[in-house]
């Protein structure tokens, strides 16, 4: 329509001389090309607004003039539409606030905001930092004052953190791993981009509801274009400060609002996962210095996507949770937060190389001619931001954000683990597998993954014997037979596991079968888990000698002067391995640094708090003494043990230590040394042995990659919250037993009376261990059935396949006193 000028430049303009009229669709085109250019306007000009000149005329002395009679210069302000910021700051957004405020018209803000936070490049140069920023008013130097506080108690938070966390060095215990020394962590992260001005506005302007939409609207109408940037041309490596646009975005404390999770933040998500590694690996190291708030409230929006696109569709074996573009980006996302949320201080770590690798079996060459070489024969794999980062997620023991609060229960219910675990194994390039983010997995899915590569490894050795036997002429044995005596079961596991770990470890790696000598029956899982438990009974006997009992703690250790050989404990590691190969739940009783250790993590001070609870004690204490350490506590770098035999040893954790007082200068390194003494060096040459036996049957698993050392645990020692409840909703019934059958309910009723060591004694009778599976005892399958009518003899179970033979008795009471007499004396009885 043109600004009504007839004499205008404008050479765009509907008024200027010359110009011909469009229709009223080629003007709608001209119009979106001009905002493209962001094309001037013209000022409104007076004609514009008085078409008729006689009455524009007549008025105008009242409109131009005041009461005296004298002009005015502000009746006919320009138009204040702001078109020439191209940027904000912070100052230029509180000015445009404050006209907004003074005529009650929140429009020319709205526009501006629109225009800049749905352009890449506005975004990217607002909020610069200055080289000297002063606030200017007192409520904004209060502000600051207050943000500054928050900061102290952060950083002290953090700084907290840190000194704990550097005690977990992987390097040899030595002072500057004792001393929280700096120089392995990443440096702060510097971006030109002033956060805390953006903060500042977002506090400000999103009280205002009009205000808010403008953002929303701006993110929607800006994500298409930052992905088409980030997916085509390389903007990041031409431009760093391109990363200012998701740090200014993630600032927006409403991105968890259901308006934004519907439409803004899947786009936001898609843009962002598809920054370089780089950039992923810079936000996350600028993220870290934020406040735990700040990061919670990021990790929460993530979260919530997650959520409400997975309660917001239907997935089934066709339309599966793995394409649905906006779980995998926001998952995504999510990683990067996981990583601030476990990683702390960010360390660099050392990965343990101490052990020896595992050696390779014979039949690899046959695997190559067949073109199955093992994926996996370099150790598991390497998260790629984990790798750029140079951090083990892992490793940390006290997480800011607790790992448990990163799992997303309603993906975990919609995930067809069967699908996932085959885009993980085979066709990652193509498909992505959660797998890759095993931080949104709960232990019992993860275990369900574990499972399915457990059993195709399996199938996998039982194939390639198969082929042996035809090429080699050899004979076929594609199981792994143990066949043991009770009364020497140690001695006779110990010669044949030894045999095939030196001959062909990928043996071990076989189903596992165990046969009895002189007894009769099928191992279809319950023979294994009487061999596992008759193994560690022997093992752990502290008549042997090869490991230690606390009686406060109910925990095992190793026994530095042991005098077993390595073999032996190459066997337990051996026997924890084949648990988890073979899904058995063992009853074993180690300190949580064991599995760390397993892990390739070394045990430091702060393990001792569980596995030698009165050294930690008295080192904490020697920590926090405020007076004069030397004088009053007379101790020295040399430290005293006694042998298997109660003599007396002594051993310098340093060089003359002996002659070297512990001060207040030195005691952190004496406590570092004497952790590193206790948990490492002491018991070395047992501990290298037992992990040499677990890996010789995990190396190849996704272990490592997928669970956390209190997940592994979890693995082999079950949990020990026994909810009888579930089980009574997932058991099975069969003989013509039913939920409703009278002994049933009695049989219910009898169980859910009985006391936490009745309880253990049941399913201990029933399924062969006292422990409940990954997920609880919801995911195991009890069957009971019909056994005869009434009768004296006692119930019986068949532990292969956790079935209790149950017959029907005539009262409740006859019920309860042969259920009891069946598992108080069920050792060695009725294990079928």
């Amino acid at each position: 329509e043109g600004c009504g000028n007839g004499a205008c430049t404008n050479e765009f303009c509907a008024s200027r001389l010359g110009f011909q009229p469009l229709d009223h669709n080629t003007a709608a085109i001209r119009a979106l090309e001009l905002y493209k250019i962001n094309t001037k306007l013209c000022d409104l000009h007076p004609s514009a607004a008085f078409p008729d000149n006689d009455s524009a005329e007549d008025t105008r002395p009242a409109l131009l003039g005041d009461r005296n009679g004298k002009m005015t210069d502000n009746l006919f302000p320009p138009r204040e539409d702001f078109r020439e910021v191209h940027y904000l700051t912070e100052e230029k957004v509180y000015e445009i606030l404050s006209i907004c405020e003074g005529k009650e018209d929140y429009s020319p803000l709205i526009r501006v905001i629109g225009r800049i936070f749905s352009s890449a490049d506005g975004l990217v140069q607002s909020f610069r930092k200055d080289k000297e920023q002063h606030p200017n008013t007192k409520e904004q130097r209060k502000t600051h004052q207050a943000k500054d506080e928050d900061k102290d108690e952060d950083e002290k938070e953090r700084t907290t953190a840190m000194e704990q966390e550097s005690e977990e060095s992987e390097a040899s215990a030595s002072m500057e791993g004792a001393t929280g020394s700096t120089e392995n962590r990443l440096g702060p992260v510097e971006v030109s981009v002033d956060i805390e001005a953006v903060r500042r506005v977002y506090d400000r302007l999103l009280s205002n509801e009009k205000i808010e939409s403008a953002f929303l609207n701006a993110l929607v109408y800006l994500t298409p274009n930052v992905e088409l940037d980030l997916t085509y041309l390389d903007v990041y490596n031409t431009n760093p400060d391109y990363l200012n646009i998701f740090i200014i975005v993630m600032e927006n404390s409403s991105l968890h609002s259901p308006e934004y999770l519907e439409m803004a933040m899947p786009l936001f998500c898609k843009c962002m996962s598809k920054l370089p590694l780089p950039a992923l690996a810079k936000l996350t190291r600028l993220w870290s210095q934020y406040s735990v708030e700040h990061i919670r409230r990021m990790m929460e929006t993530f979260q919530q996507l997650i959520t409400y696109t997975v309660i917001s569709n239907e997935y089934d074996s066709d339309s599966l949770v793995n394409d649905d573009e906006r779980v995998v980006a926001a998952t995504k996302c999510l990683k990067v937060k996981y990583f601030y949320g476990s990683g702390r201080s960010f360390k660099k770590c050392k990965f343990n190389q101490e052990e020896e690798p595992p050696s390779e079996s014979s039949e690899l060459t046959l695997q190559e001619l067949l073109g199955e070489e093992r994926r996996n024969k370099k150790g598991p794999r390497v998260d790629p931001l984990e790798k750029e980062l140079g951090v083990r997620t892992l490793d940390c023991r006290r997480p800011l954000i607790p790992f448990e609060e990163f799992v997303n229960e309603p993906l975990n219910d919609v995930l067809e683990m069967d699908k996932d675990f085959t885009f993980f194994k085979v066709d990652s390039e193509s498909k992505f597998s959660f797998q890759s983010c095993p931080f949104v997995l709960n232990a019992c899915t993860k275990s369900l993954g574990l499972y399915y590569d457990n059993r195709i490894s399996m199938y996998s050795e039982r194939r390639i014997t198969a082929l042996y036997s035809l090429v080699q002429g050899q004979q076929l044995n594609p199981y792994l037979r143990l066949k043991v005596r009770r009364d020497h079961i140690i001695d006779d596991a110990l010669v044949r596991l030894e045999m095939i770990s030196m001959e062909n470890p990928a043996d071990l790696r076989k189903q596992l079968f165990v046969e009895f000598e002189g007894e009769q029956g099928v191992d279809e899982g319950g023979v294994s888990k009487e061999f596992f438990q008759l193994v560690l009974e022997e093992m752990f006997n502290p008549d042997i000698g090869m490991f230690t009992y606390d009686e406060s703690t109910k925990l095992f250790w190793f026994n530095p002067p042991s005098l077993e050989n390595e073999a032996q404990f190459t066997l337990i590691g051996i026997v924890l391995g084949l648990a988890i190969y073979n899904n058995c739940i063992l009853d074993v009783h180690f300190p949580m640094v064991v599995y760390r250790k397993l892990m390739g993590k070394k045990g430091t001070y702060l393990d001792l708090a569980d596995s030698h609870p009165v050294q930690y004690q008295s080192l904490k204490e020697l920590l926090d003494y405020e007076g004069d350490v030397e004088e009053d506590m007379m101790i020295t770098f040399q430290i005293s043990q006694t042998d298997l035999f109660g003599e007396p040893i002594t051993y310098d954790l340093k060089e003359n230590g002996d002659k070297i007082p512990v001060n207040a200068d030195n005691r952190k390194e004496f406590v570092s040394l004497y952790g590193d003494y206790i948990l490492n060096k002491s018991v070395e040459r047992q501990f290298k042995a037992f992990r040499r036996g677990f890996q010789m049957v995990t190396n190849e698993s996704p272990l490592k990659c997928l669970f956390r050392p209190e997940e592994v645990e979890l693995l082999i020692c079950g949990s020990r919250n026994l909810d009888f409840h579930a089980l009574e909703e997932t058991t099975e019934y069969d003989g013509g037993y039913n939920k409703d059958c009278r002994i049933i309910k009695d049989f219910w009723e009898t169980v859910h009376s009985f006391g936490e060591e009745d309880k253990r004694l049941f399913l201990q009778f029933t399924t062969g261990t006292d422990r409940a599976p990954v997920g609880g005892l919801g995911k195991l399958k009890m069957i009971i059935a019909k056994n005869g009518p009434d009768t004296d003899r006692l119930p019986t179970s068949h532990t292969c396949f956790n079935a209790l033979l149950l017959p029907e008795y005539d009262t409740k009471d006859k019920l309860k006193e042969r259920l009891l007499k069946a598992i108080t004396y069920a050792k060695g009885f009725g294990m079928l």
